[in-house]
């Protein structure tokens, strides 16, 4: 470039900056950072982000927040990404509370929480069963202007059910009508798991099969969570019926079902298929 008489800029920089970390040279990537300074060129907010993001990635939190504290000390402000990067990592690791720091500190800096900041938030604290303060986010964001999408309600359905709260969780399946939504097959898919794993297979099936109803017909993950729960509430008839009518419609067994139904069958001591 510069033998043509063309100056590297901030997005020649970031381009480097973002190919070596994709390439997992980070400490390349942090050189590169130290030639735009002595180039005269500063690091702008993308560049920090692709040295977070990188960070994040691999599980290197501390090292993420040194890169914070330094484009702040250097004048330059986070935005909504980077926040979102660094929530994400702390999330992943189970540092939820920390998570909920940046979150704060992301407010007092006036960066204005998107859909995206819910969402791990959201994914972060019922994870960890921490879901008194999903519920009061979920509520926040509810009074806010924020749209609520179908992935924040199957975020708080999945953490009620996998704790126990069905009846919770069904509430709010309930509401989505009322709030403009629909649900999809991950949304059938968490519920119908949640009443299995509490011995409602009846009910579940019953909801399965009101699927269509919804425009949502099921789909290969839907059958086969159905067709656990019959076989973990010793629903094998049905179970078997239902795997039939799956592989019918072009769908595959995944490994969880077709471990169950091959456990079924040596306990039985007899082929359950034939």
């Amino acid at each position: 470039m510069r033998k043509r008489g063309i100056e590297p800029d901030v997005i020649t920089y970031n381009i480097l900056v973002d190919a070596h970390c994709r390439e997992g040279m980070v400490s390349e990537a942090e050189n590169i950072v130290d030639t735009m300074r002595k180039q005269g060129i500063e690091p702008n907010v993308v560049t920090y982000n692709t040295l977070i993001k990188d960070h994040c990635l691999r599980d290197r939190m501390a090292e993420a927040r040194e890169v914070l504290q330094l484009m702040i000390k250097k004048g330059c402000a986070p935005d909504i990404v980077t926040y979102n990067t660094l929530m994400q990592g702390m999330c992943k690791l189970g540092r939820v509370s920390t998570a909920c720091e940046l979150f704060r500190k992301m407010i007092a800096s006036r960066q204005v929480p998107d859909i995206v900041t819910f969402h791990i938030l959201l994914d972060g604290l019922c994870k960890r069963g921490k879901l008194e303060e999903a519920l009061k986010l979920f509520q926040a964001m509810w009074n806010s202007e924020l749209e609520l999408s179908i992935v924040c309600y199957n975020i708080l359905i999945g953490g009620l059910c996998k704790a126990g709260h069905i009846e919770v969780g069904k509430e709010l399946f309930h509401k989505l009508s009322v709030n403009g939504l629909k649900p999809d097959v991950y949304t059938y898919a968490i519920m119908v798991n949640g009443f299995c794993n509490e011995g409602l297979a009846d009910e579940a099936y019953q909801l399965f099969r009101s699927m269509g109803d919804n425009d949502c017909l099921p789909n290969s993950c839907c059958y086969n969570v159905m067709i656990q729960g019959f076989l973990r509430n010793s629903y094998t008839l049905k179970a078997t019926q239902l795997l039939t009518e799956m592989v019918s419609k072009g769908f595959s067994a995944d490994l969880c079902t077709a471990t169950l139904f091959l456990d079924l069958i040596l306990r039985s001591d007899k082929s359950i298929l034939i």
